[in-house]
């Protein structure tokens, strides 16, 4: 067995996760590589969601019966618990949503209806990237369209990082936000928040930054980052599907308009008018997703007690062990960063002329499950003259053993395809 510095001892962890022990078709073990999409729940997670359902499902804030309160007590207490693990400063700045793309449609939302300063309008501008995930496109294309704002953005270097060399004219007094990607899905690459951020402060911009693929995956300080809100979701860390988190600066949130209409998010109701709920509460309209952030907080429990350094840690050596492992692929070109310095752990590549998807389903017959396509980045494929890719990616429970069993089964396609 390979032995690299820095790993976790994944033989402990992949205890706490049983599909790991899936045998698929004709006795292959699972080789799961596709963890930017969609990350496994370990055991402690699933306890904690079969309790909340066994012994406490009510709905949350308005009863004053036993189920009720306890509901109430585990909901906001996963609030605390992914306040503590991003360090926002107020408990009461970290909303629920039902995911990452909610959380980015909330912001675009929220300024499309907002007074100034905040407002986007005709004479504004919103910036995004290439790189974007399209629930970071989509959402301001069509904020837009619906107030004639122009959409700019920075584009991509050949090797797969955001090109700066313009920012002062992409980010300029007219720019009212700033919304981008803190690691790429597609590419991995790290994005240089900090001279994004000081150029936006310098015109009075607002800054969003989607940190879907880095909060599983490191130590994520919002506080550091400097930016006025930050989303992520709770599947691609070892959580539920179907909850996400927006974090946002608590004078904004104050000042900012409701995305949701509906129950809990008000104070007051008449037939004439309404007044709103302090945030969080504002932006959670109707029965929020309970057990969903009952499930993320044991997540967040879960990835605190082994370490956001020491995960970061192993994914880094892994990365690393995987890129050189890859490079002796023959035909095979990485889209991206080629070394594991500044890159997240999905490595994304094409293999000669064989398709994408083509490689995706032979890998699959070999039980190594990795994802196909474009990834919700279109555009990042376009920019490069590509199809799609194929991505494989790790996380605290991957090993060196799956790195070579993907090389190998990389050597069975080229095989399979003459």
């Amino acid at each position: 067995m390979t032995q690299l510095p820095g790993l976790l001892d994944t033989e402990a962890i992949r205890k706490d996760f049983p599909i790991l022990d899936r045998v698929l078709h004709d006795g292959k073990k699972l080789v799961y590589l596709d963890n930017a999409a969609t990350s496994q729940t370990p055991r402690q997670v699933l306890d904690v969601l079969n309790e909340y359902y066994e012994q406490h499902n009510a709905n949350v804030h308005r009863g004053v019966h036993v189920l009720a309160e306890e509901a109430t007590e585990l909901y906001e207490g996963a609030r605390d618990k992914v306040a503590a693990f991003v360090n926002a400063p107020s408990r009461n700045e970290v909303i629920f949503t039902k995911n990452a793309s909610e959380s980015l449609n909330l912001v675009a939302n929220m300024l499309g209806w907002a007074d100034e300063p905040y407002r986007v309008d005709a004479d504004t501008e919103i910036v995004i990237t290439e790189m974007e995930h399209h629930s970071n496109i989509v959402p301001w294309q069509l904020l837009a369209q619906r107030t004639g704002a122009k959409l700019k953005w920075f584009g991509l270097t050949d090797d797969g990082r955001l090109d700066l060399s313009r920012i002062d004219e992409v980010i300029t007094p007219k720019t009212k936000i700033v919304s981008f990607v803190l690691v790429s899905n597609i590419l991995g690459t790290f994005n240089p928040v900090e001279a994004i951020v000081r150029r936006a402060q310098e015109v009075g911009a607002l800054v969003l930054v989607d940190a879907s693929q880095a909060a599983p995956h490191m130590a994520l300080d919002v506080q550091a980052l400097q930016a006025d809100f930050v989303a992520f979701t709770g599947h691609k860390m070892c959580g539920p599907t179907g909850i996400g988190v927006l974090w946002g600066r608590q004078e904004l949130l104050e000042d900012l308009p409701p995305f949701l209409g509906g129950g809990e998010m008000i104070e007051t109701v008449s037939m004439s008018s309404s007044t709103y709920a302090p945030a969080p509460h504002k932006f959670e309209a109707g029965t929020p997703p309970i057990a969903q952030a009952v499930g993320l907080g044991a997540a967040v429990d879960y990835l605190s007690s082994i370490g956001m350094d020491k995960i970061a840690a192993h994914e880094h050596a892994l990365t690393e062990y995987a890129i050189r492992r890859l490079h002796d692929v023959p035909d095979l070109r990485i889209i991206g960063p080629t070394t594991a310095e500044e890159r997240g752990a999905a490595i994304s590549f094409t293999l000669g002329d064989i398709h994408p998807h083509d490689v995706g389903q032979v890998l699959d017959e070999q039980g190594i499950a990795v994802r196909v396509g474009h990834h919700c980045a279109r555009p990042v494929c376009l920019r490069y003259g590509i199809p799609a890719t194929t991505r494989a990616s790790f996380y605290l429970y991957s090993t060196p053993a799956e790195v070579d069993a993907l090389v190998d089964g990389l050597e069975h396609v080229r095989n399979f395809f003459g």
